[in-house]
Parts: structure tokens; sequence; C-alpha cells
């Protein structure tokens, strides 16, 4: 048995190295905001894309082909897989438009922080190993027109926050771990391409199946029950609108 000296040595050790860690991980915290203040961006569009994209870098665990390597500073328009455009509302700024990191077996997750890019139009993450759910922020994405989020690890139910997306056109989920019905406002959407194939779906085929204007629907490899309804009819009319 230690002597009762030792023993209170030893506590005193653990507070401080305790007390040491927390502090240093506060001078994190504050260097990390100073870094930040500290930067000078093209304007307050990339500003906030900076944040989201260094929210997004913390969230990856593996990133063997260096797609994301080079995501630091200020330059956002540099880092690789992002591309910048003219802002719509102003010409003179760019802003960041699109994001592709397709194929690039990258393992992590979606932070919410991703609904800061209020002015992506493409977003292409195909073929990585990205798992967890779709956050509700990407509601804030108004302007996205391209959502591939194919040959993921995603899980959880049909990500109902695309429905709230006015200019989507390509929505690809397939080959992920999606599961439970397919809402069928889904159907009522104007889209031009719905790829489901391959998850766990599990729904009956929608009446207004027919009210979709989309020109490739795939729903393959899912739990599909029912008969096709009468609507189907309607489709090569409703694809020209």
């Amino acid at each position: 048995m230690r002597p009762p000296r030792l023993h209170f040595l030893i506590l005193t050790l653990l507070v401080s190295a305790t007390f040491l860690h927390t502090s240093a991980a506060a001078d994190d915290n504050d260097n990390d905001a100073d870094d930040l203040n500290n930067l000078v961006f093209e304007n307050p569009s990339l500003r906030k894309v900076y944040i989201a994209l260094q929210a997004w870098k913390s969230a990856i665990f593996s990133d063997p082909f260096n797609f994301t390597a080079n995501w630091t500073g200020p330059a956002v328009c540099s880092y690789g897989g992002v591309f910048c455009a003219p802002s719509l509302s102003n010409s003179s700024n760019r802003v960041v438009a699109g994001i592709d990191l397709n194929h690039g077996d990258i393992a992590g997750y979606l932070p919410p922080e991703l609904g800061l890019l209020t002015d992506l139009a493409l977003f292409h993450i195909n073929s990585n190993r990205f798992c967890g759910t779709v956050p509700n922020t990407f509601k804030k994405l108004k302007l996205l027109h391209e959502l591939d989020l194919s040959n993921n690890r995603f899980v959880g139910t049909f990500p109902t926050v695309v429905l709230s997306l006015p200019k989507l056109k390509f929505l690809d989920l397939r080959f992920n771990e999606f599961e439970g019905s397919v809402p069928i406002k889904l159907f009522d959407k104007d889209l031009d391409a719905v790829f489901l194939n391959d998850n766990r779906f599990k729904f009956g085929i929608p009446p207004n199946l027919g009210n979709s204007p989309v020109s490739v629907l795939v729903l393959a490899n899912n739990n599909l029950g029912g008969c096709l309804p009468a609507s189907i009819g309607q489709m090569g009319a409703t694809s020209g609108r």
C-alpha cells in the first residue's frame, strides 16, 4: 500500500494535468476565433463558405486522395473540388456555386454548417464513404439544382429536406442505406431525374406517380408494393412542361 503522502501527490498531479488540458483547449478555441477574425475575405459570402468548409473538414475522418488537403486559408475558391462563379445578385462578387468531391473515397459526415452554402447550385459527393443523415439545414440551399449523394453510407429515412428545395432538378440517392417510405410529394415536384435505387425503401407505388415530369426515374432494388397507377399514362405529357 502506497503511503498517504504519495496518494496525495498523484491526485495533485492528475488534477493539474486535467486543468492544463482544459486550459489548452480553451486557448485553442480562442486562437481559432482570432484566426477567423484576422482573415481577409473577398466578400461576406466567402467568409460563410470558409466557416462551412472548415466545419466539414473537421467532420472528415479519412481523405486518402487528399481532396481537401488545401482547404486552408481564406482563398476558398482555390480549394480542391470547390468552384466559384459570379453571384446572381451581384456579378462583381464571386460565390461558391459548386462542390464536386466525386470518387474521393472520403469518410466522414455532413455537418449542419453546410447550410451556410446558400449560393450552391451543384453538390456532388458520389462514390465516397459519407455516413449519417442529411442535415436539415440543407433547406437553406434555395439555389441547389443538382444533389448527388449516391454510393455512400447515408442512413435514416428519406431526406425530406429535399422537398423544400425550389430549384432542385436532379436528385440521386442510389446505393445508400436509406429506409422507410418515400413521400408522395416527391412525385409532385418539378424534377428532371430521380434515382432512388439500391436502398432499403419500402413503399407502395403512389397514385400520383403520373404527376412527375421526370425523364428518368429509377426505383430498382427497393421493397416496392402495389400496382402501377393509372396516372402513369400521364408521365409522357407532363415531362414536357
